[in-house]
């Protein structure tokens, strides 16, 4: 196992929309605008990576009529269980390559994301040993949740991580702490995910989890090293 990296201890990835495939983009979609409301960058601000009971009222704000985040939570669960019947969840191709790739390198891992920690025991638990410390960290009550994964849990300081995520506010959550960030937006066709990553400085844009190889994960760890990962760039591109 390899040790010589400056400065990266930890990689901590996100569970759905990174690991698992995006289920709950189309769902959020579809519950605003099949109540006649708009679907804008500022609605998906205002719900993504936020705690269920924050994100169910502002789905509810984001549609005309007199529903209650409760009633908006409870109806979004309802669509995306439909939905699910459709559309299953499956582990995303290149996620347990990535995982080792990542300890291969000295790394820590964990998972993490807003459902409880049986959702990632019914679709990871077949890959628990890839992961260290808990395996998993439900973030539900500390959205985003970089700095308690980062520090209380790991007991590191926040630019020895690395975050791989699909939602912008993660990703400036990690520039207000300094800590490394590698963005995954969905190609889900409505998300505006790949435009608020961009305005938040992201500059590593991946479209698939084999991107993440060892030489931008090198790349990453000598940023840090330098102080210049968050450093201003032209627009980030995909690879």
């Amino acid at each position: 196992m390899s040790q010589d990296l400056a400065r990266l201890r930890l990689a901590a990835l996100n569970i759905d929309g990174v690991l698992l495939n995006d289920t709950f983009s189309p769902v959020i979609h579809h519950f605003v605008v099949s109540r006649g409301g708009r679907y804008t960058a500022e609605v998906e601000r205002s719900v993504f990576s936020q705690p269920q009971h924050i994100a169910g009222q502002n789905m509810a704000r984001a549609v005309p009529g007199q529903l209650s985040g409760p009633q908006a939570l409870a109806a979004y669960f309802a669509e995306r269980d439909a939905y699910l019947a459709r559309h299953p969840v499956r582990v995303m191709p290149g996620a347990a390559a990535l995982l080792r790739r990542l300890r291969r390198l000295g790394l820590k891992t964990v998972c993490y994301g807003g459902l409880g920690a049986d959702h990632f025991e019914r679709f990871l638990g077949d890959h628990a040993d890839l992961f260290d410390g808990p395996g998993y960290v439900c973030t539900n009550d500390f959205r985003p949740g970089l700095r308690e994964i980062t520090e209380d849990v790991f007991g590191l300081r926040p630019e020895e991580a690395l975050f791989v995520d699909d939602v912008a506010r993660v990703a400036e959550s990690a520039r207000d702490l300094g800590t490394a960030f590698i963005g995954l937006p969905t190609d889900f066709a409505h998300s505006h995910q790949p435009t608020l990553m961009r305005e938040a400085g992201v500059r590593h844009l991946v479209d698939a989890l084999d991107r993440i190889d060892e030489p931008l994960l090198r790349t990453v760890d000598t940023e840090l090293a330098r102080g210049t990962f968050w450093a201003p760039a032209v627009d980030a591109e995909r690879v």
